[in-house]
């Protein structure tokens, strides 16, 4: 940063990113703006700065090691910011930058932990859904594996475990009868969970193999609506909630005799998508608005990668004239960033699901699937190149219908 950028920020005033203080500052004060950018994406705090952009300066004696004093022991974990000095109007004027932080941070003040996080100019304490939120995108917990309160081992469905330990994973299951030996089988493969000497379904094994996922699970569903134009519109084609479990139930020959809502999904695409009949080499050829490979990876892509955390939204997929868009709640797991979605990076917000997906062959986990199916496989079929559109809570994937 130079003085020029410097005067910039300050004339813009406060924002999401960018914090002013006075050097007096109570201490915890100042921790809890520092923890509220960690946990956000990052920001500045310039120390000599009124709240309405008046320059003061700084008068405090060794500024520095009063700020490193705080950010090692009013902030967990302990951060070290990148400290400038910069000489504006006779004053002095400290920026301390910090990045977004690789953990959940709080302020540690009067024996209590403190999680703050950025809406907008202000810091706030976080809400309890939206620390767990936090703690799930920086990796530190794993929601798939949280147990769903109140639900038990009658709430999962035998014939789907039987199918899929049997003849997707083709190793010996225990009797039907054996509910001991049925429920040590699903703790060990993280299906279920034990807490408090209680064996409980995990939230990935209600959504893969729940009888009725949505009873405990509201928001696991997919919101499906076909329009006549390229907005959205009350007078829709057709529109419904598919839900369900994730998973079909295979038969030894490995042909579907019950679907999923993967399956459901890709049924309500095809139903509401056309396709052009051209000739070639004297036989006919029918080529739909979008492959179902590519189809599949977007919608498996999305159940897969969602964040379950974020109620009363389903995943939305949504057929207009000219496009198909798949938004998924949640921002990109961890340090994901589009560009790196669009190389192959590998990174997975559900790592039960995700596995069991791979087992049914429904993905590869590869990490490949954005830019080998759904990239290239638009490309090959009509030269158009999908959207990827991360916002706020959502990661939207936008398919283009052949625009010739």
């Amino acid at each position: 940063m130079n003085k020029t950028e410097l005067l910039e920020i300050i004339r813009n005033g406060e924002n999401s990113g960018v914090e002013f203080k006075r050097d007096d500052v109570r201490p915890a004060d100042l921790a809890k703006e520092i923890a509220a950018f960690l946990n956000f994406q990052g920001g500045i705090i310039l120390l000599g700065i009124d709240d309405d952009g008046t320059i003061r300066g700084t008068t405090r004696q060794n500024l520095e090691e009063w700020v490193v004093n705080i950010c090692r022991d009013k902030v967990k974990p302990e951060v070290i910011p990148y400290y400038e000095t910069f000489e504006i109007e006779g004053k002095s004027v400290v920026v301390c930058t910090f990045s977004k932080g690789l953990y959940v941070h709080h302020m540690w003040h009067n024996k209590h932990r403190y999680y703050y996080i950025r809406v907008g100019s202000a810091s706030r304490e976080a809400s309890p859904e939206e620390l767990q939120r936090l703690f799930q995108q920086r990796g530190q917990i794993r929601f798939d594996l949280k147990p769903v309160p109140g639900a038990t081992f009658e709430d999962l469905d035998m014939l789907r475990l039987k199918n899929y330990f049997r003849d997707i994973r083709g190793q010996h299951i225990p009797p039907h009868d054996d509910i001991e030996t049925w429920q040590q089988l699903l703790v060990n493969t993280e299906i279920m969970v034990t807490d408090r000497d209680r064996h409980i379904p995990s939230v990935g094994g209600i959504l893969l193999f729940g009888k009725n996922p949505n009873r405990y699970l509201p928001q696991a569903g997919i919101s499906v609506a076909a329009y006549k134009g390229q907005e959205k519109d009350y007078n829709t084609i057709e529109r419904d909630v598919i839900r369900g479990t994730v998973v079909a139930k295979f038969n030894e020959t490995g042909e579907i005799v019950d679907t999923g809502i993967v399956e459901r999904a890709i049924e309500f695409v095809r139903r509401n998508i056309h396709s052009k009949a051209y000739i070639e080499n004297g036989r006919r050829i029918d080529k739909p608005d979008y492959p179902d490979e590519v189809i599949r990876e977007a919608v498996v892509n999305a159940i897969a990668h969602r964040d379950y955390t974020i109620t009363g939204t389903e995943i939305e997929l949504s057929v207009y004239s000219d496009r198909l868009e798949i938004i998924s709640p949640g921002r990109l797991p961890n340090t994901v960033t589009i560009e790196r979605m669009k190389a192959g990076c590998r990174a997975t917000r559900n790592e039960l699901i995700k596995e069991v997906l791979r087992d049914y062959h429904y993905i590869e986990a590869t990490g490949l699937g954005v830019p080998r199916k759904i990239i290239a496989g638009m490309l090959k079929h009509n030269g158009t190149e999908p959207d990827l559109i991360e916002e706020e809570y959502s990661l939207t994937v936008r398919l283009w219908k052949d625009r010739k």
